[in-house]
């Protein structure tokens, strides 16, 4: 990509019109090439946050899915890499930072688009609270750790302390995703690199108590933990997908780094690709070796506990670690950290893309003069995010995992849209060749099917009331209330912006096409 000088400022309804019929996207003045192909894998694998995604999916995984955990980790991977190729195609055809509402809408035209964007926004929206949550959580665990002082801990249950602190955190991730990319690269080679480094550290430490006749519950590795048909149901293997593509959620964020990405055309793609792989392979080897050291029975430190499975690091980090068992609740904060700050990348330029093309007030539109960053949008998520998880802190019994399978519905979502979207896009060029037999067909089509059935198996299920935290209204469980409202809150939000800019819903911010 070319670099080219920001403006500060966008276009005007008319010049943004005439700039998509000529040219179908256009660039929004966005700081080109200042991510490479390494900085893109990091912030992907930050937004993904591994320690903070496992410590909170690990043991409800277990309860549902027992020692075939792994085998539930690679079914969930595989709709996210067959989907991440998709999405790969799509950029390589249309790399533009608004991804799967831009896509989407190039695809089926303005009203699919529009609500793809919506729950890309939502998606994002919900795990930042969720992320905020977490690093609340974990922070006041450090601290207890840190001066031996069990009482700081219980900070976390006090809901006024909980939720000043949480927006303590997202205002600090805030400032930093307003500034330039090159900040956000610099602070995420750090934290990255050190939750990486502890979590690797935790699997060999499991390993090595294992061997040594130390573990807690020494369980053999068998080829069986593979073997999805050894789980007991259909509806086990569906929440358990559930809870996976939660862990496996965020890659896509290189992808809406493309503006600002050398090779915009190819690097993201790259690096979505990359990063899926190298997660599920670190997910593998944690859960492994987590499942040997503890076992799956239901007393102290087994994954089966059910009083140990919503921070199941927490309890195992002092059993295998020892004395250096404060290095995971630093680590797990990090990480929460570290994804806070990277999360607030995709829906910022989301809404950058939908008020640049006219889906949105054109204020959403605005680029920092300073930064060359979406500096509006990131200010809008995050007063959106931190004021749901105020109202959810006071509302759910166990926010943090309503709000994680509430985000299972988000994803299917619009992931399952963007990957149908790249099968249409595509139509044209399906048979010209083998690789695009499989990329540009077989692969999307496959992840934007399985995503379809888990979205409607997840909504059906969450309907009873002791879905999730347990939490209902009405009878109704809350995730199902959650997901409905959210999806809903969408569908009057475009219709309202159907009123107010009618330009768009005709075609005229992004024009409707196919790959020739």
């Amino acid at each position: 990509m070319s670099q080219q000088q920001p403006s500060p400022v966008p276009l005007t309804e008319a010049t943004r019109a005439v700039d998509s019929r000529e040219h179908g996207l256009s660039k929004k003045g966005l700081s080109a090439g200042s991510v490479g192909l390494i900085g893109a894998i990091v912030i992907g694998i930050s937004c993904i946050a591994p320690a903070y995604t496992l410590t909170g999916s690990l043991g409800p995984t277990v309860a549902e899915v027992g020692t075939q955990l792994p085998a539930i980790f690679l079914l969930g991977f595989i709709p996210m890499l067959l989907v991440a190729f998709g999405y790969r195609e799509l950029n390589s055809a249309m790399p533009d930072s608004g991804t799967s509402f831009t896509w989407a809408t190039r695809a089926f035209g303005p009203w699919v688009g529009w609500m793809a964007g919506w729950g890309l926004i939502a998606a994002t929206v919900v795990v930042l609270s969720n992320l905020a949550g977490i690093a609340v959580e974990f922070f006041y665990l450090a601290l207890a750790q840190a001066f031996n002082n069990p009482e700081i801990a219980n900070l976390v249950g006090n809901p006024f302390v909980n939720v000043a602190t949480c927006l303590a955190f997202i205002a600090g991730a805030t400032l930093i995703s307003y500034r330039d990319m090159q900040t956000t690269q610099k602070l995420q080679y750090w934290l990255v690199g050190f939750q990486l480094l502890v979590m690797i550290g935790f699997g060999v430490a499991a390993f090595w108590h294992v061997a040594n006749g130390t573990a807690f519950d020494a369980t053999q590795v068998e080829l069986s933990w593979f073997n999805p048909l050894e789980v007991g149901s259909f509806s086990a293997i569906v929440a358990g997908l559930s809870v996976s593509l939660f862990v496996f959620w965020g890659w896509d964020v290189t992808l809406t780094m493309n503006e600002e990405t050398k090779g915009s055309n190819s690097t993201p793609g790259k690096a979505a690709t990359l990063t899926v792989t190298i997660v599920v392979a670190i997910y593998l080897f944690v859960a492994m070796g987590a499942l040997a050291f503890a076992g799956v029975g239901t007393e102290g430190v087994g994954l089966g506990n059910p009083e140990i499975q919503e921070n199941a690091f927490f309890y195992l980090a002092g059993p295998i670690l020892g004395p250096l068992a404060i290095l995971m609740s630093f680590a797990v904060l990090s990480s929460s950290a570290a994804s806070l700050q990277s999360t607030f990348v995709s829906p910022a330029r989301t809404l950058l893309a939908m008020g640049y093309y006219g889906a949105l007030p054109s204020k959403f539109a605005r680029v920092s003069p300073r930064f060359f960053t979406p500096g509006y949008a990131t200010v809008v998520s995050a007063i959106t995010a931190a004021a749901f998880y105020a109202i959810m802190r006071f509302v759910s019994e166990d926010v943090l995992w309503d709000t994680i399978t509430t985000l299972g519905i988000m994803i299917c979502f619009y992931y399952g849209i963007t990957a149908f979207a790249a099968v249409w896009y595509f139509r044209r060029t399906w048979f010209r060749s083998g690789r695009n037999v499989f990329f540009r067909l077989v692969a999307p089509l496959a992840g934007g099917l399985i995503l379809t059935v888990l979205f409607v198996v997840t909504l059906i299920d969450s309907m009873d009331p002791d879905y999730g935290s347990g939490s209902n209204i009405g009878g109704l469980g809350l995730v199902f209330i959650l997901g409905v409202v959210i999806l809903g809150l969408g569908v009057v939000v475009m219709l309202w912006q159907r009123f107010r800019r009618p330009e768009f819903f005709r075609g005229a911010g992004i024009t409707r096409d196919v790959a020739e």
